[in-house]
């Protein structure tokens, strides 16, 4: 019998770390890294995620009659639409021109991962629909408190995305590129099921790299080290300088990392001439591999193709992992095996003028993602399956 919901106990905190790990860890699961209490009070503890970068926790948690924890919620005060993935700055900058004010807005996500997961996280055995409604209505309660014209949930599963969109949320879909094992034994196994030009093109690529002299390693568990962590925190932050100017992750979230959860880290490094010259952070969760971070010292060719891709397909294939995904964009990927693959975002906007018009371009979006994603699948990279 489903709780009454007057009898369950809500809260929004402001730390992770006042919540309890195992209770947050059995609403979230243990299929997903990204979820886990580790990460997320990783990202709070290195200051990665605080006021001062515009990101201020507001988790939500909710417990069942009996005090326990049922149902929770990660969730953030944001004074930017920085580090988000599913990108809002053209609203943000419509508002801001009608006279509104954009920020601060309420996000529920995982900072700077644009990795579908759950959102809505609800102790198994409980009553879904029941502790859903709850932590709706406690979202629509911050809201209201904190006087935001809009809240945004990122990446969540297309069941959450479906059921949300029912209760009035604006639906939101975008595209990323999956590699999907069809129970390869190796990495040959894959290249035979590609059409030979991109069977031939892998091949050339791969040798590329070792010819310039590169070797590559795969670190997990109890064989990293803090000089891979030193070395790869170092190609991370000449990556971010380059292109965004801004290292969402700090050095000691790398360390927490280490210390809290290596078994569930796979990080790819590049070694020339016996120093690290590149890296490609990868967590691992029950059934996949996710590709995060990668950065290098120096330019090699296809350096990233390997490190990013090729290495993490193998590593897939070597522990029975289902899927790859490599983080979000990038149709380069096509070619190399990762095919299109939707995602979805649902959206609350406070004001019914700017509502009706964030959805008016929503229905269109929507409309042209699904259209890409056909359009793409055209070009996929695998044999013809003949009718």
């Amino acid at each position: 019998m489903a709780d009454r919901e007057s009898d369950i106990e809500v809260r929004v905190l402001e730390r992770i770390s006042d919540i309890n790990r195992s209770d947050w860890d059995e609403c979230a699961g243990a299929d997903n890294p990204f979820l886990c209490h580790d990460f997320l009070s990783s990202l709070e503890e290195s200051l990665s995620v605080s006021a001062e970068e515009g990101w201020l926790p507001r988790h939500i948690v909710a417990n069942d009659p009996n005090g326990v924890m049922a149902a929770a919620m990660p969730l953030y005060l944001k004074g930017h639409s920085q580090g988000e993935y599913v990108f809002d700055h053209s609203w943000a900058h419509a508002w801001e021109k009608a006279g509104g004010q954009y920020y601060p807005k309420l996000l529920s996500a995982v900072p700077f991962t644009p990795v579908t997961g759950k959102r809505f996280l609800v102790r198994p055995g409980l009553d879904l629909a029941t502790y859903e409604n709850v932590l709706v209505q406690a979202l629509l309660k911050v809201v209201e408190q904190t006087n935001v014209a809009t809240l945004h949930v990122n990446f969540l599963t297309r069941g959450e995305w479906e059921r949300m969109g029912s209760l009035g949320f604006l639906q939101r879909s975008g595209q990323q590129f999956h590699w999907t094992n069809a129970n390869y034994q190796t990495f040959q196994d894959f290249l035979d099921a590609l059409s030979s030009r991109k069977r031939k093109n892998i091949k050339k690529e791969r040798e590329a790299v070792y010819k310039q002299g590169v070797k590559m390693s795969v670190f997990t568990g109890d064989s990293l080290r803090t000089e891979h962590w030193d070395a790869f925190y170092r190609f991370y932050r000449n990556t971010t300088d380059k292109k965004w100017g801004w290292d969402y992750l700090k050095r000691p979230f790398f360390s927490y990392l280490h210390e809290r959860m290596p078994d569930r880290v796979a990080l790819v490094m590049a070694e020339y001439e016996g120093e690290w010259v590149a890296g490609a952070l990868n967590l691992i969760g029950s059934d996949t591999l996710y590709g995060r971070n990668w950065g290098c010292s120096d330019n090699f060719k296809n350096l990233h193709f390997e490190a990013c891709y090729y290495q993490a397909i193998e590593f897939a294939i070597e522990r029975g992992l289902k899927r790859v995904e490599a983080g979000a964009q990038g149709q380069h990927k096509l070619q190399r095996g990762y095919l299109p693959a939707q995602t979805y975002s649902i959206h609350y906007i406070v004001d019914p003028n700017f509502r009706r018009a964030v959805e008016d371009f929503l229905e269109r979006e929507l409309e042209a993602v699904g259209e890409e994603i056909e359009f793409l699948e055209e070009f996929s990279p695998f044999k013809k399956v003949s009718g």
